[in-house]
């Protein structure tokens, strides 16, 4: 090879070298870009999740499997600093129940406690590591990342913490990523446990209000709260969903304030009212609207007046106080009219006992079509008698016997009610009528009292 041909070679051996160079670079660049194109895909994702949901117990879950998913790992949980009790706590841990130790204790506690960024590749070997939780839940931690997370004025409000990277160990890019989504996680959780904290409130506010009510006349003390227990397990029978489960109880425990309006010789009046009377007691579910009406309600509660005041309308148009039909009257009014005459029907009376159980169905049943939406009738008899008497004798709760409870627990008000009417016996000997009458007729108090 001659000199000249040598150096050309030379040449484009170091022009082919830099263009080499030129694409390892771009190569990277791309790579990087794509990587930070993945990460705030990743964070978007996050945040598009996490941002509308105010249910804390649901709001942990969905950053639990968000955080998982996107470190590639086998579980996460986000640990909660609890400073009253100075716990930390997680109420929903991936295939595990609550879990609450010392905020000090374990890996979680040191963050917790120091703020520290802890990647540990192997769980046993670290000192800090706590077992026993391992040893509690049968899990095996093997490796872990657990990052602090912090508020708006930078104080730590718990700990994240994933467990088993799928391949390998937790690594700087990883450690970036859960720093991120550490810092939107901490603002809507923040926003979850003031939504609580006022969704506290106004429970309190509504079922201090309904107490008024029924403090007025001992003989009807407990029902508004009875309505709402019966009107939540009627609304998991026929699968309402949550905000109009939260809508149906405020309406239930509401549904009678309109008799503040009423005098005490209208409202204890357990004889027959005079026309005057009762009119003026027709009047209630109207004015129980008017006042709701006036209160400032959220979005989702806009319908709590109307619902409320409806409950006294009948399926048939002959109800009070606007005789609505059918359609007209809102679901929810319809089923607070079953297990408000329901309540009415098997709450005690001056001078006499609960009317019997099997004439009350018989009532409901007959009023089918005219007075109640058969539908919810249907759902009614599909209540678990175990559920049935624990509410029936709310006021008694501590006395009920749990094995008679975890019994009654396996049949509903329809199979009692084949067994009154064909006077059967269960195959397997439990005698389940009189089982439910111990406690419908309160005889298991008459007990207590002779014991």
């Amino acid at each position: 090879m001659t000199v000249r041909e040598r150096n050309n070679a030379e040449q484009l051996a170091a022009r082919d070298c830099d263009n080499c160079t030129e694409t390892r670079i771009i190569t990277d660049e791309l790579k990087h870009y794509q990587e930070e194109h993945e990460r705030l895909c990743v964070l978007l994702n996050i945040t598009r999740e996490i941002s509308t949901e105010l249910q804390l117990d649901r709001l942990l879950f969905v950053i639990m499997d968000e955080v998982k998913n996107a470190l590639h790992a086998d579980r996460c949980s986000v640990f909660l600093l609890d400073e009253e009790k100075n716990e930390l706590w997680s109420k929903v841990a991936h295939g595990e129940s609550e879990i609450r130790f010392a905020s000090h204790l374990g890996i979680a506690g040191h963050v917790a406690t120091t703020g520290e960024i802890l990647n540990i590749p192997d769980a046993y070997a670290d000192s800090r590591f706590n077992p026993e939780i391992d040893r509690q839940t049968g899990y095996k931690t093997q490796n872990m990342l657990t990052f602090p997370m912090r508020n708006r004025l930078n104080e730590i409000i718990g700990a994240f913490q994933v467990l088993n990277k799928k391949e390998g160990s937790f690594t700087r890019d990883d450690e970036e990523l859960l720093n991120a989504i550490s810092t939107i996680a901490a603002t809507q959780i923040e926003n979850a446990q003031l939504y609580e904290q006022l969704q506290n409130t106004l429970n309190s506010f509504i079922e201090t209000l309904a107490s008024t009510i029924d403090a007025r006349d001992p003989l009807t003390a407990g029902h508004s709260k009875r309505i709402a227990l019966y009107s939540n397990e009627v609304a998991k029978i026929i699968h309402l969903n949550e905000p109009r489960k939260k809508v149906l109880r405020f309406a239930a425990l509401l549904h009678d304030y309109g008799k503040v309006s009423l005098s005490d010789a209208i409202l204890k009046n357990h004889k027959k009212l005079t026309e005057k009377q009762y009119s003026q007691m027709r009047s209630h579910p109207a004015i129980t609207r008017a006042i709701l009406e006036k209160i400032q309600l959220s979005k989702e509660l806009k319908d709590l007046p109307f619902i409320a005041g409806t409950h006294h309308e009948k399926v048939d148009g002959t109800g009070y106080p606007e005789g609505l039909k059918l359609e007209q009257i809102p679901a929810e009014g319809r089923l607070l009219a079953v297990v408000d005459a329901f309540d009415a029907m098997t709450s005690n009376r001056y001078y006499t006992g609960r009317m019997s159980f099997e004439k009350v169905i018989r009532i409901l049943e007959q009023d089918s079509g005219t007075h109640f939406d058969p539908a919810f009738v249907k759902a009614f008899k599909k209540l678990r008698l175990d559920k049935l008497v624990e509410i029936l004798e709310n006021e008694s709760a501590e006395w009920l016997d749990k094995t008679d409870l975890s019994k009654l627990s396996q049949y509903t008000i329809d199979d009692l009610i084949f067994e009154l009417r064909f006077d059967t016996t269960r195959n397997n000997g439990f005698k389940l009528v009189d089982t439910f009458k111990k406690y419908y007729q309160q005889e298991y108090l008459k007990q207590k009292e002779r014991g």
